[in-house]
């Protein structure tokens, strides 16, 4: 009787190491070796195989021992959604706990003009399956718009409007309220495609000044981490995530008392940047 294989690409992102789109990238790049081989895309692996990451030995887990942590984080505007950046600009991952021996791996992205709520996870399976569009997970923004919207501009965003990379709509568009040429507006996307929620708008001769993500599926940006802060969520939210995804339930691994005190470090010396911030004056309507 033969062993079950599984994808290549699965694995690594099981194993913590990046998104499956990130381990495909390293696998057509030959970063990754399997029994001293270079691997190819398409590669299926057993469990007692030897895999090198980068030249690097890599543990590999199955399903049910992949530790499973999920933080919120509340990215502020000017920060890029990337591990590293040429230019220098401050990214995401710079603010994040750090981790031994896995990768934090972000569930989506935002732009760098956007902020709000991020989702990263240290299990690649979960990651992969919430930004999967067949998943259909809800993501609700707040968004500013300048310029008059009329009934008619809403009800072609929700029934549907051919962008450059195919047709995309709202589910959802509310009104909460502004003054002048600068109302709000909260909208509910099913997918997470570059500039989406901003392209809608343009298509419809509207711009957006201000853009926030509020709500990840069943996880909504609250209080509990303010701009450019993260607090790792509950058992019940991580369960809640899974079951969205399809995957059953899994403990949520205690910190150990080392990483407790790194964690406790690295969230009091990450705080916001005073100059990201924007004016008391500037606040936006219910917090967002």
């Amino acid at each position: 009787m033969t062993s079950n294989t599984e994808k290549l690409q699965k694995v690594l992102a099981r194993a913590g190491l990046g998104s499956r789109r990130e381990m495909e990238a390293a696998i057509e790049a030959g970063r990754v070796k399997v029994n001293g081989k270079v691997a190819t895309l398409g590669d299926r692996i057993e469990m007692r195989d030897r895999v090198a990451f980068d030249d690097r030995p890599v543990t590999l887990r199955g399903a049910e021992e992949t530790p499973r942590r999920v933080i919120m984080y509340n990215k502020p505007e000017g920060e890029l959604c990337t591990r590293k950046d040429p230019e220098g600009r401050r990214t995401v991952f710079e603010r994040l706990p750090r981790l031994k021996g896995e990768r934090w791996i972000a569930i989506g992205r935002l732009d760098i003009n956007t902020s709000g709520l991020l989702l990263f996870t240290t299990d690649g399976e979960l990651a992969n399956r919430l930004m999967h569009p067949s998943t259909q997970i809800e993501r609700e923004y707040a968004v500013r718009v300048m310029g008059e919207v009329r009934k008619e501009h809403v009800v072609a965003m929700v029934e549907g409007v051919m962008l450059d990379d195919g047709p995309a709509r709202f589910t959802d568009v509310q009104e909460f309220g502004g003054e002048g040429i600068n109302t709000w507006f909260h909208v509910v996307i099913m997918e997470g495609r570059n500039r989406e929620v901003r392209r809608l708008w343009e298509s419809q001769g509207l711009t957006v000044s201000r853009l926030k993500r509020v709500r990840y599926g069943n996880i909504f940006l609250d209080k509990r981490a303010k701009a450019g802060e993260w607090i790792e969520l509950s058992q019940d939210e991580i369960d809640d995530l899974a079951l969205a995804a399809g995957l059953a339930a899994r403990k949520v691994p205690e910190l150990t008392p080392d990483e407790k005190n790194r964690w406790s470090r690295d969230k009091h010396k990450r705080r916001p940047v005073q100059a990201m911030r924007k004016p008391k004056s500037g606040k936006n309507p219910k917090g967002h």
